[in-house]
């Protein structure tokens, strides 16, 4: 899918991600994201471009890769992760332009609530996910199980 879930007049664009994209991606997460995950290769992005084709929303100025959000929808929850933007690029609007096309995304497919995923000692994220309205919700844990190994 190549439809524009935004265009801003600073050039800013948001679009799905399709396998094109995968290397790119993969690469921009080594140079922005904090942290890693174990689906950060290509058959992870693969697999999630299979199963849920508009999820993985990138925003690039100038044909740059600037910014990316999974925003995961799996008929019942709408999940956030690996909100990421270019550190040459930030505080510049990146990260708000995507949890709001992402937000779109959810609302139109009868979401009711995002949540994300944040890095308990990513600081600068925390201000980030505050400043677009999200708030820990310290009732709850997160509890994994590696399906790999």
């Amino acid at each position: 899918m190549d439809e524009d879930l935004g265009n801003r007049a600073d050039g800013l664009r948001i679009r799905p991600a399709d396998e094109r994209d995968i290397d790119r991606v993969l690469a921009f997460w080594r140079e922005a994201a904090e942290g890693t995950s174990v689906s950060d290769d290509g058959a992870g992005v693969a697999a999630l471009l299979a199963r849920d084709p508009e999820a993985l929303l990138l925003a690039e100025r100038d044909g740059v890769l600037v910014g990316t959000v999974i925003a995961g929808w799996d008929g019942w929850r709408c999940s956030l992760y690996r909100l990421a933007v270019l550190p040459s690029h930030r505080r510049r609007g990146v990260s708000r332009a995507l949890l709001a096309a992402a937000e779109r995304r959810f609302t139109a497919l009868g979401g009711r609530r995002g949540d994300a995923m944040v890095l308990d000692a990513n600081e600068r994220a925390h201000r980030a996910w505050e400043a677009a309205g999200y708030a820990p919700q310290p009732e709850w844990s997160r509890w994994v199980k590696s399906l790999t190994g």
